[in-house]
């Protein structure tokens, strides 16, 4: 029975935190691109952007990452054996990757909170893809154990991952080529009118 609770609790736990990440990573892209807004508009985007990332990352991602371990930790310790299992010595790898993951957005929170972010909305946007991968591959591990499919079928569930990553990148540079050309579209228009007047 306790198996059973431990499970549960950690599909919950691992349902939050990926929300948690997605939604962060999502919120640091709006954050980055609040710098070419005018002002008043650049200020109060981005302290609202940053009193949210802070609140996602210590309300919901960490109590996710958190519950998620310990569940783990509660699954392992009713059935011990389980660590000698190959395909979770994969996903705990995977894990890894993972939590490197996590606190490395902990990292660029803090960053964009003094304003010492280096990163562009575009790279950030292809940072957020991180975690569908890591998804995809550890709900495999967990379904199919040591069976992991290599037919036909698991490279194209892979291969509609990687198109769905890529036509999110491309949609974001269509959209940003659209802006551009507006924003150029728009500027000859004001600097007429400023020599008129």
């Amino acid at each position: 029975m306790a198996y059973s609770w431990f499970k549960a609790f950690h599909i919950i736990g691992f349902v939050v935190w990926f929300a948690g990440l997605f939604y962060l990573v999502r919120l640091f892209i709006y954050h980055v691109e609040a710098n070419q807004e005018p002002e008043p508009a650049k200020a109060i985007l981005k302290n609202q952007y940053q009193l949210m990332e802070k609140r996602l990352y210590n309300i919901i991602t960490i109590p996710g990452m958190i519950v998620t371990v310990a569940m783990a930790i509660g699954i392992i310790s009713t059935n011990p054996d389980i660590l000698k299992e190959p395909w979770l010595h994969f996903k705990l790898g995977f894990v890894a990757i993972l939590l490197i993951y996590h606190f490395y957005c902990g990292r660029l929170l803090k960053q964009l909170a003094a304003d010492e972010c280096k990163w562009s909305g575009q790279k950030l946007r292809a940072l957020n893809e991180a975690p569908t991968l890591l998804l995809v591959v550890i709900v495999m591990l967990a379904i199919f154990k040591n069976n992991l499919p290599t037919d036909i079928t698991a490279w194209l569930i892979f291969g509609l991952v990687i198109f769905m990553a890529a036509s999110i990148q491309m949609y974001a540079k269509i959209r940003r080529r659209n802006k551009e050309k507006m924003m150029a579209q728009t500027n000859p228009v004001q600097q007429v009118t400023q020599t008129q007047n």
